[in-house]
């Protein structure tokens, strides 16, 4: 009678509890690396982006000089719990990378079961990219959480009847969660143009385009984004217009090099294997228009590589800028990986990346790989509490004057959020911009407008050529009654110098400024 049971048991109850399984195993490696990222995150001392997106959270606000706002309000939210702390600058920007690789799994697991789910959780956790690039606090950690949320809410919209309240619902929420993308970052745009040709060259998706869904998910990207799209047009567009020349400007260096920086880029953000594989998982994808939910996948993550590998013709593309295709490629991958060749090399690749991330984890913590120090991307982040405290120092040494203060500022936005974050108080601190890019400073009130006839500046300024005094030093002297020579601050993580900054000591404001310097 027992054996009879046993023989009774459903097949596909055994199997499933084996996926079952598989599906706790994704979610477990999914959640240890994202436990090793917040440990990081902690323990890394914060990068002058990050430190000046804490600055845009101190001035909320729909939109910002570079980017849209979403990154501010994560960094605002997390600085609100944890105090202004690397890990409170960090932490929701880091939960939205873990969302974000949550929703790779979901979107795995629904195409492919839960064994697909788990190659997507190992891919996650091995790709140098996700593992290194979603400790910081970037836009691109907003960009993937609402990339990825937005690819499930378009297959759950692929999964439903044609027509129906199902598929309507789902094309409002998927339009939903493109306006935050948009929010998120400008390249965003990206994934609509992805999904538009995937649905004009698939047979199987273009029917799609003949119901009302698409077009009410549009509308309702508009409406989310139509709060950044105001604050721009109230600043005469110069967040959009920043972004178009710095993307697609006036032509710079030459074509092959920066494609060779493309691709050398690539090869370091998601290891050597990971990326060729991930390349041909996506290539065979595109063969099989008529298999809707692969060849969408397909389609955005080809078009939004083959868009910034077509940029780097005329202008450098950084590294980081085509993340976003990462999210349906390393679903592909994980898809493919069902059949042994492809498993084959979905381990090796994730080894290689693995170690590759173990690398730089370690390295964060205790310098290991032979980095000139100026071209050491981590060691960077290190030296700026140093500069803070001279910066400090020199304030306390001015004479105090009754009705006299004494500000702060750099000439770099790079320099005035780090002095923002490590200077006691937290106190305001500007980028004169007088020898570098315009940036949001150049929005916020500057020196001229917050400071009174007498005050003081304490500057910290990059050395000029062969330790000439910067530019910037010659610009400021008229407007001053008294100039004069503060430290020589090094930069170092250890011994490892990386940039040095000269304090300069500007004493009584005559309340006039340089010709040429911004006017309100």
């Amino acid at each position: 009678m027992s054996v009879e049971v046993i023989e009774l048991v459903p097949r596909r109850r055994l199997t499933r509890n084996v996926e079952s399984w598989r599906w706790y195993a994704a979610l477990a490696v999914t959640m240890a690396a994202a436990a090793a990222r917040l440990v990081l995150a902690a323990l890394i001392p914060l990068a002058p982006d990050e430190t000046y997106y804490w600055e845009w959270s101190r001035h909320l606000a729909a939109g910002y000089f570079d980017h849209p706002p979403a990154i501010a309000l994560m960094i605002h939210a997390g600085v609100a719990l944890f105090g202004v702390t690397p890990f409170g600058v960090r932490v929701v920007p880091v939960l939205a990378g873990f969302g974000a690789v949550l929703a790779v799994l979901v979107l795995a697991r629904r195409l492919g079961g839960d064994t697909a789910a788990l190659y997507a959780a190992i891919i996650g956790a091995c790709l140098p990219l996700a593992g290194a690039g979603l400790i910081l606090a970037t836009p691109d950690a907003p960009l993937l959480l609402t990339t990825a949320v937005t690819l499930l809410a378009l297959e759950r919209t692929l999964d439903a009847p044609l027509r129906g309240r199902d598929a309507l619902l789902w094309w409002i929420l998927s339009g939903a969660l493109l306006g935050a993308s948009f929010a998120s970052k400008y390249t965003a745009v990206l994934l609509p143009l992805g999904v538009l040709l995937a649905f004009v060259l698939s047979p199987t998706l273009r029917a799609r385009l003949a119901t009302p869904g698409p077009y009410v998910a549009v509308a309702m990207a508009l409406v989310v984004f139509a709060p950044v799209m105001i604050w721009n047009a109230r600043h005469d567009w110069i967040s959009f217009a920043f972004q178009l020349h710095h993307g697609l400007g006036t032509p710079a260096g030459q074509a092959l090099r920066h494609e060779f920086s493309l691709l050398g880029g690539q090869l370091a953000l998601a290891s050597p294997v990971l990326f060729i594989v991930m390349a041909a998982a996506t290539a065979v994808a595109l063969r099989s228009p008529h298999d809707g939910d692969r060849f969408l996948l397909a389609v955005v993550a080809a078009s939004t590589f083959l868009f910034f590998a077509v940029t780097a013709l005329d202008k450098r593309v950084e590294p980081n800028w085509p993340a976003a295709a990462y999210i349906p490629a390393a679903v592909l991958l994980a898809l493919a990986a069902a059949r042994p060749v492809w498993r084959a090399w979905m381990v090796g690749g994730c080894v290689i990346g693995g170690l590759m991330l173990l690398a730089i984890y370690v390295h964060a913590l205790y310098p290991i790989l032979p980095f000139p120090p100026h071209q050491d991307p981590i060691g960077r982040v290190y030296g700026w509490d140093a500069l803070a405290a001279s910066v400090d120092t020199a304030q306390s040494e001015i004479q105090q004057s009754a009705g006299v203060t004494s500000w702060v500022a750099g000439d770099r936005y790079q320099d005035a959020s780090e002095l923002a974050f490590h200077l006691p108080e937290h106190p305001t601190v500007f980028s004169l911009n007088l020898d570098s890019r315009n940036n949001q400073y150049a929005l916020w009130p500057d020196f001229p407008h917050a400071a009174r006839t007498g005050d003081n500046l304490v500057v910290a300024l990059r050395p000029g050529a062969s330790g000439t005094p910067s530019p910037v030093v010659g610009m400021l002297t008229p407007h001053f009654d008294h100039v004069r020579r503060g430290s020589l601050v090094e930069l170092a993580r250890g011994d490892d110098v990386h940039t040095r900054r000269r304090i300069w000591i500007l004493e009584g404001w005559r309340g006039t400024w340089p010709t040429g310097a911004r006017a309100h």
